[in-house]
């Protein structure tokens, strides 16, 4: 097992978001910085960065911002100026992609490699070590064994994502949104061309079967389930990864918390936590219950089938039962639930592209209902049932909520000229005249049960230990003004904390690893592979006609080759096929 620290990294959209990460449980916050952060929808101000690190301090959660987009010379003065902002504001890290900002005087943070940077190798991530980086963002299409391979060939801190949306490409290598739409998803604009729909073409220009006969007309072929390797935390942690990290700057506060509250739990089952904090849920984390594609571990243990869903590439949730066009009518919906799935007016159903919200439900049996839907339905009747699946449990999504507290430690005593409190690791002398109490049992009661009320405070009293010499009166009203005073001063101490410096030196210009993109460069290189997806690898039971082409719904053509050797699909313009 690694000797750094393992931690739970989580997405924050925005400040709050940010403050429900960390409520959740999340040992480090990645947020985006005003300008440069990879996702142009992102950006946040200096203030609410500042507002999230002053919340995180107290917990001991690390702020990252990132700085991850590919940046023009201009731009690279600009980032470096906001990065030296962000070190005054007390970040821990900076996330970049573009390497020629070594070349320029950076503060002196840890410094992370985006998975921008296309971490696949460990001759490359060795690299990014030399050059200063505390740790790399590996690609989420390593294995297990090549995780291996890139630990015990280099030092530098790996993080790996865990959970949540993936793109078909190698990051960093998809150049697919520039060339076709001009909004390149290196500078943080990408036009998700993975989740639109295509069809499926052959040498000849004539759309293929699938397995029921139908063509392959636009299905969303490129648009992957997503991330979910939660069954595999133990064995990452064994191959050397010490950071577990959440996709999903653009997601919401209610996935967020979700989301981290569920790993935060499989992590502390799985390594003692070292977290002083203690977090308490009023819901069941679950994954499908926020927005879920489904889960892949995606190339974790090598290639598996079914990494796509090609019916939608919207959140399908939970599946709940079978929808069963045969017997529905316009404003009734016949289906059969799941063995203790219990539906809600208001929440959202989905069927293959077919959606809607419950307005009602009418049982007939034990299992089967008519679902009403919000708005008139006509489901054609020649439709085979499909799998119904929930993507919105309004029940669940009032339920959620996550609060986190530093436990601490209350003393009081008296002293020659009146008493001292303790919270934590601050004591206070407070001068007060010693009064023998009439009662001395209420007295002490009332003392221990003002001193513990931290309630509105980020603490909760772990022990509360009364050593007077005798019992004393002292108005509620003064021991809630000495309690507020030192809780105050304790949270304003752990919110000072600072950051440890580290030394970064200028890289020439001629030491970076080229980033240059040469001509005929694919649009996408990718893992992924439609042939292996339809069932029919080269290797193992080859196509007649294999597809040669994707055509968007505006008539744009895609030119596809298979690179077996490397075991890689690529996607071209037509003229470089």
């Amino acid at each position: 097992m690694s000797h750094y620290p393992l931690t739970l990294l989580a997405p924050a959209r925005d400040l709050e978001v940010g403050k429900a990460a960390i409520d959740a449980g999340a040992d480090a916050v990645y947020i985006g910085a005003p300008h440069f952060g990879a996702r142009q929808a992102a950006g946040n101000t200096m203030e609410d960065i500042q507002s999230l690190v002053q919340y995180a301090r107290p917990f001991g959660v690390d702020i990252l911002v990132t700085l991850n987009t590919l940046l023009s010379e201009e731009e690279r003065q600009e980032a470096v100026e906001m990065a030296w902002q962000l070190y005054h504001i007390g970040v821990n890290a900076l996330i970049i992609q573009d390497l020629r900002l070594l070349t320029y005087d950076l503060p002196p943070l840890r410094l992370h490699a985006s998975t921008q940077c296309d971490n696949r190798t460990s001759e490359h991530i060795a690299e990014l070590e030399k050059l200063g980086f505390s740790r790399v963002v590996l690609a989420r299409e390593l294995s297990l064994d090549e995780i291996r391979t890139i630990r015990q060939q280099t030092t530098i801190e790996l993080e790996a994502f865990v959970h949540g949306a993936l793109c078909v490409s190698y990051s960093g290598k998809c150049y697919m949104s520039e060339r076709l739409l001009g909004r390149s998803a290196n500078r943080g604009c990408c036009a998700q061309m993975c989740r639109m729909p295509y069809d499926l073409l052959d040498a000849n220009h004539q759309e293929l079967l699938d397995d029921f006969g139908q063509p392959i007309h636009q299905r969303y072929l490129l648009s992957l389930q997503d991330l979910d390797r939660s069954a595999s935390l133990k064995e990452l942690v064994e191959a050397g990864i010490t950071t577990f990290k959440i996709e999903g700057r653009l997601k919401d506060k209610d996935y967020v918390t979700n989301i981290v509250a569920y790993y935060r739990r499989l992590l502390d089952k799985l390594v003692p936590s070292q977290r002083t904090a203690h977090v308490q849920y009023t819901f069941t984390p679950s994954p499908a219950k926020t927005f879920h594609r489904g889960g892949i571990d995606y190339f974790l243990h090598g290639r598996t089938p079914n990494m796509a869903n090609w019916s939608t590439p919207k959140s399908t949730g939970e599946e709940v039962g079978i929808l069963y066009p045969q017997g529905s009518r316009p404003n009734r919906l016949r289906v059969k639930l799941h063995d203790g799935v219990t539906l809600h007016n208001g929440d959202g159903l989905c069927a293959g592209d077919i959606g809607f919200a419950i307005n009602g439900t009418e049982r007939t049996t034990n299992s089967e209902v008519f679902i009403l839907p919000s708005s008139r339905m006509d489901i054609p009747s020649t439709l085979r049932p499909m799998p119904l699946f929930r993507n919105a449990d309004v029940t669940f999504l009032r339920s959620l909520h996550a609060e986190r507290r530093l436990p601490v430690s209350i003393s009081f005593k008296d002293t020659t000229t009146g008493f001292r409190l303790t919270i934590g690791k601050i004591s206070h002398d407070f001068e007060y005249t010693h009064e023998p109490a009439n009662n001395a049992e209420r007295a002490l009661a009332t003392i221990r049960e003002q001193l513990s009320k931290v309630g509105d405070t980020i603490f909760y009293p772990e022990q509360v230990d009364i050593q007077l010499s005798q019992a004393f009166f002292i108005p509620i009203s003064v021991l809630n003004s000495w309690r507020r005073q030192v809780c105050k001063e304790l949270q304003t101490t752990l919110s000072s904390a600072t950051t440890h410096d580290i030394t970064h030196v200028k890289i020439p210009q001629t030491q970076l690893p080229t980033m240059d993109v040469t001509p005929g460069t694919p649009l996408m290189t990718c893992r992924y592979c439609l042939l292996h997806e339809m069932g029919h690898c080269r290797k193992q039971n080859p196509l007649l006609k294999e597809p040669k082409y994707l055509r968007l719904q505006n008539g744009t053509m895609l030119a596809l080759h298979f690179d077996c050797a490397r075991c890689e699909m690529q996607l071209h313009t037509c003229n470089h096929s």
